[in-house]
């Protein structure tokens, strides 16, 4: 997050509170996604990575929730779906973190199985094909009927291929069961906005596209080798280079490290914490 115009006064007390304590300001497009939620409004968040999509889509449903607390955690209320199930915990646990700092009693689980058959919690992260499955037990189609909303994650992995397809059943199974069901996606990487949004929906012009218009300059450095004849030209990841990536890391606010396989990501992983490991928390 970053400067935008503040009219946090309109957010429940507890929540501008929370936002006010970590120097929070809300973009734009968050305040406008956090507002359609709370009017019972669905749409498509497209706003570049590192932006606050996530935040945008669940502080409409924990506004809602603050705005009229219960003495218990309420029965489900949002179903967070993510194609990545590796995020998934991350999700889940960065959902119940906010959650819990701004006061709200939710219970934030990952699908789990048994358990969660007889009690399903307030707000659950899962994938597509645990939808499928959850949408089979007789029990579980009884309790989704006090369900809000729907968040999908990374709407452009699911968008035109079967998974996707399998979502789409599902979210109009969750219709018929809530007909006031509110569907958000979110991405970073779509060029079809506007189709991504009606194929979501599951219709055309039933729903808001929110997106962030924040202009940020484009500036490219290359890391060049200090001597490029004792650089391997084949089979490596680039950890030859992994003291000059640290420094650049260490130099900037935050960083997003991209690698081309889950192998090379977790080597990068391990080798940078190595190198630096007072990063480790």
């Amino acid at each position: 997050m970053a400067e935008a115009v503040s009219r946090d006064d309109a957010l429940p007390a507890a929540l501008a509170h929370w936002l006010a304590e970590r120097g929070f300001t809300l973009f734009d497009f968050q305040r406008e996604a956090i507002d359609a939620w709370r009017r019972g409004e669905s749409g498509l968040v497209h706003s570049a990575t590192g932006t606050g999509k996530t935040l945008a889509a669940w502080l409409g449903p924990v506004a809602e929730g603050l705005a009229a607390p219960t003495p218990e955690p309420p029965p489900i209320r949002v179903l967070w779906i993510t194609p990545l199930r590796a995020l998934a915990a991350d999700i889940a646990h960065s959902l119940r973190r906010n959650a819990e700092e701004a006061g709200l009693n939710w219970t934030v689980e990952l699908r789990s199985g048994a358990r969660q058959r007889r009690r399903l919690p307030t707000a659950l992260v899962t994938t597509p094909e645990s939808l499928a499955l959850l949408l089979s037990y007789p029990e579980t189609v009884r309790q989704l009927r006090s369900l809000r909303g729907v968040v999908v994650d990374e709407w452009h992995e699911l968008l035109g291929n079967k998974r996707g397809t399998l979502l789409e059943l599902g979210l109009a199974r969750l219709r018929s069961l809530a007909p006031e069901l509110r569907t958000w996606g979110l991405s970073a990487t779509l060029g079809n906005t506007t189709e991504a949004l009606d194929v979501l929906l599951g219709g055309p012009d039933r729903g808001r596209l929110v997106g962030s218009e924040a202009d940020r300059p484009v500036e490219v450095t290359t890391l060049i080798p200090a001597s490029l004849e004792r650089f391997p030209w084949g089979g490596h990841i680039g950890l030859k280079q992994l003291d000059a990536v640290a420094d650049a890391i260490e130099g900037a606010r935050s960083t997003l490290v991209f690698c081309n396989t889950r192998f090379q990501a977790e080597a990068w992983f391990d080798a940078l914490l190595r190198a630096r490991i007072d990063w480790v928390d």
